[in-house]
């Protein structure tokens, strides 16, 4: 029997690793003689570089950047020959800072574009960019801005103002580079569906003790508590997205704000695809083609994916929905913290659909690796594994 393990992090909890490493634990201890393939995965947020990593090789490179409050961290990204995948949540990702310190009005993707610039000089000609999880809403401004300190003839710009389209238009060496970012965020830069009206209020701080990523029984809906996320905030920064992408707009003579994925990361995807020329495509996608995954699961017995939280939402492009168009004829289980709209997540085509908690588990106590990790290996260990096939 051959089993391929391809679950995407829980958010807060566990790394697409360790969970696969749970998963394969259990199935172990059930069926020792099992065929067992982890796959690390990721959509494009946390975990993307290293999924990569495991799929080609390659060295990370660590180096030193600015976080969203322009204080110097360490950050890595991977370089693979002419290659490069960079994680924007290295350096511009909200886990860097505390749930006090998040706010989009002031956050930076400056080093993103350390990160990039960093590729560049090391010979990087190819860059994939995976685009979850950032802290900002910034349109890809201090990106530009980082780039710009690096490579610009004319030297540094400062203050808050759009990066100065001469001073682009002097950078030479990113002529022949391309971009790919991975994101299955569709949204354009600015509007009621935009970065700032959708995305922004989750880059707030949140009450302490709140968790939008897993919660335990099927009713249980637990949400964020937002604050300091005012319309009057939200507004503003979709304002100031508009008008740099009008400025944008007049200086290049193409508007790429309204293309899907232009909102994702805050905008960090409308300044990689108007001023990098980037493509945009799925991160999952990305990821499973580069692995060859239709090969790698042609002969599986049954694959196992999962994520966080199941919902109706899981349908619209997130792992999971990659995984299981990929999987051919092959069964997929789905496992999840929480689920929801499980009828719908059935009807779409997963095998099975099981929650790894106990009903009446606490949600603190859900969020502990090590219980995630034993209920995720007790759940393959005591269930027939023939029964998820049927």
């Amino acid at each position: 029997m051959k089993v391929v393990i391809a679950i995407d992090s829980f958010k807060g909890c566990l790394t697409s690793k360790e969970a696969n490493e749970a998963a394969a634990e259990g199935i172990k201890m059930a069926y020792p003689d099992a065929e067992i393939v982890e796959v690390p995965v990721s959509d494009g947020g946390e975990g993307y570089m290293e999924a990569f990593h495991a799929a080609i090789g390659g060295q990370l490179e660590e180096v030193t950047v600015r976080d969203p409050l322009m204080r110097p961290i360490r950050a890595k990204y991977l370089l693979q020959n002419e290659m490069a995948v960079i994680e924007i949540a290295q350096a511009s990702g909200l886990t860097l800072l505390t749930q006090e310190e998040r706010n989009p009005m002031v956050a930076t993707s400056y080093g993103t574009g350390q990160l990039v610039a960093d590729a560049v000089r090391k010979g990087a000609r190819h860059i994939i960019v995976g685009l979850g999880g950032s802290a900002t809403s910034d349109a890809g401004i201090g990106m530009l801005r980082a780039i710009i300190d690096t490579f610009a003839k004319n030297g540094r710009i400062y203050g808050q103002n759009s990066p100065t389209q001469s001073r682009w238009d002097d950078i030479e060496v990113l002529k022949d580079v391309t971009f790919t970012i991975a994101s299955d965020v569709k949204n354009p830069l600015y509007g009621e569906n935009g970065a700032a009206h959708v995305f922004a209020p989750q880059k707030f701080a949140i009450e302490q003790g709140e968790s939008e990523l897993v919660s335990i029984s099927e009713r249980e809906q637990t949400r964020p508590k937002v604050k300091g996320a005012t319309p009057e905030m939200i507004l503003r920064l979709d304002e100031r997205a508009k008008k740099f992408a009008e400025i944008s707009a007049r200086h290049f003579g193409y508007d790429r704000s309204q293309m899907p994925g232009a909102g994702a990361a805050g905008g960090l995807g409308y300044a990689f695809l108007q001023y990098l020329n980037a493509k945009s495509m799925s991160g999952i996608q990305l990821l499973l083609d580069t692995i060859r995954f239709k090969e790698l699961v042609k002969d599986a017995d049954l694959i196992i994916t999962g994520e966080g939280s199941a919902d109706r939402q899981t349908l619209m492009g997130k792992l999971p929905m990659g995984i299981l168009e990929q999987s051919g004829q092959v069964p997929v289980i789905l496992i999840a913290g929480r689920i929801s709209d499980r009828d719908e997540l059935l009807n779409a085509g997963f095998a099975r659909v099981e929650c790894i908690n106990p009903p009446d588990l606490p949600l603190e106590e859900a969020m502990r690796k090590d219980i995630a990790q034993q209920n995720i290996r007790q759940l393959f260990k005591t269930q027939n594994i023939y029964n998820f096939i049927i």
